[in-house]
């Protein structure tokens, strides 16, 4: 198949996307398509930057599986996946990163060509969740190549000069010997060099364009009705707020200390009969609530505890706490007023399913009504049917998204 082709080939693939998945097509977009050197590109690859391809790969897959291709380059770019390595090993990181993308793409009924790696008990899982499942199995390889990352003990190199090292000069020869075919001039031709990766500045310009490509793509897939479940959250998940969970918690919790106003009558000493608003001093009740159902681990939930005993050490908060997994703890709920230290019960028990109901059934009971509630849980259970009238924060590990309240992700 000639070169052009291919390229109609893809072009068509990529048609195809847009008409049936906006959202990936959207993104696919973003890539220009780029016939690579064979020598170094044995199938696809990208660098965050564009979509490079070996035609003779390109020309063995169907339509549907170059659509995957397509579909699966992008996504590594949408889900910054070459800003999130941070510690990690390459070689383990590019692994969980392709096990992480395609179970989406195959449940969005894309089909994936020979030798994609998936595993079912990923399914729903991000790269960093994967990451510590697998093992750093050099005989286990990602089908296509991620060029925008380099190995950990190449890194201090990369800095100190930012520009690639010239290729070196090949062995002239009178003869034209010693050249292997793959080294013939008109071979070298065929395609583009592979591109260095991506310095640090690099990365997070990029990483900032392509989180607001994903929102764009993900607006207008929702607005067309084409933006499945499992897509809609994992955009959700990626695109909350990225300050530490710590700061946005004070942040709630100060703001409502100090936006409480009191419409209480004043003196009638004062000859002014009208009633003015004014700020309340008198302290906030909160209500913490911790999910006990067995996701969350005992270090986490003294870590929570400790943030909120800081933070309630700037203002005059009452705190109730209780614990519930599918029921009540039965030695709660425990009470701290302002002036005593909030710790975390040692008589906490749970491990059950999760239901988040009957907290709030017991808050609503409370002799007076909770200025805030917080709850500390992965978000996986029952939520009552509507929301109570008083302010409810979600602070949440994991992805699951909540259906009503503020959501703050813990990270």
């Amino acid at each position: 198949m000639e070169n052009l082709d291919i390229e109609n080939k893809l072009a068509a693939a990529r048609t195809r996307l847009i008409i049936d998945k906006p959202f990936l097509g959207a993104l696919v977009l973003r890539l220009p398509l780029v016939m690579a050197d064979p020598n170094w590109c044995q199938t696809t690859a990208t660098d965050a930057r564009k979509f490079y391809y070996n035609p003779e790969f390109i020309e063995q897959l169907t339509l549907s599986e170059t659509q995957f291709i397509l579909a699966h380059e992008a996504l590594h770019c949408a889900l910054s996946h070459f800003a999130r390595r941070e510690h990690r090993i390459k070689h383990r990181w590019d692994l969980a990163c392709d096990f992480a993308i395609n179970p989406l793409l195959i449940k969005d009924g894309l089909q994936a060509p020979p030798g994609t790696l998936y595993e079912k008990t990923f399914e729903g899982m991000t790269a960093e969740e994967i990451y510590p499942y697998i093992e750093d199995n050099e005989n286990q390889e990602t089908l296509d190549q991620h060029l925008y990352d380099q190995p950990q003990e190449q890194s201090s190199q990369q800095n100190q000069n930012q520009n690639p090292p010239p290729p070196k000069p090949e062995q002239e020869n009178d003869e034209g010997k010693g050249q292997s075919p793959q080294q013939q001039p008109d071979e070298q031709t065929r395609g583009a060099p592979q591109p260095p990766p991506l310095s640090h500045d690099e990365a997070e310009n990029l990483n900032v364009q392509w989180q607001q490509r994903l929102a764009g793509a993900a607006q207008q897939a929702q607005q067309a009705g084409k933006l499945s479940g499992d897509m809609a959250r994992l955009v959700d998940f990626l695109l909350q707020p990225k300050l530490p969970w710590r700061m946005l918690l004070a942040r709630y919790i100060t703001a409502l200390a100090r936006d409480d106003y009191s419409y209480t009558r004043p003196s009638t000493r004062r000859g002014d009969p009208a009633i003015f608003p004014s700020l309340r001093s008198s302290q906030v009740d909160v209500v913490i609530a911790l999910d006990t159902s067995g996701s969350i681990s005992p270090e986490e939930m003294q870590e929570f505890v400790t943030e909120i005993d800081a933070i309630k050490g700037q203002m005059r908060a009452r705190i109730s706490l209780h614990a519930c997994d599918e029921a009540l703890a039965e030695k709660g709920p425990w009470t701290y007023e302002p002036w005593e230290e909030f710790t975390l019960p040692k008589d906490i028990q749970g491990g059950g399913g999760t239901d988040f109901r009957p907290i709030f059934t017991w808050a609503d009971r409370l002799d007076r009504t909770p200025d805030l509630l917080i709850y500390f849980t992965d978000a996986e259970g029952k939520f009552p049917e509507a929301p109570p009238y008083y302010p409810v924060i979600w602070l949440v590990k994991g992805k699951t998204p909540v259906k009503w309240g503020q959501r703050i992700q813990l990270n």
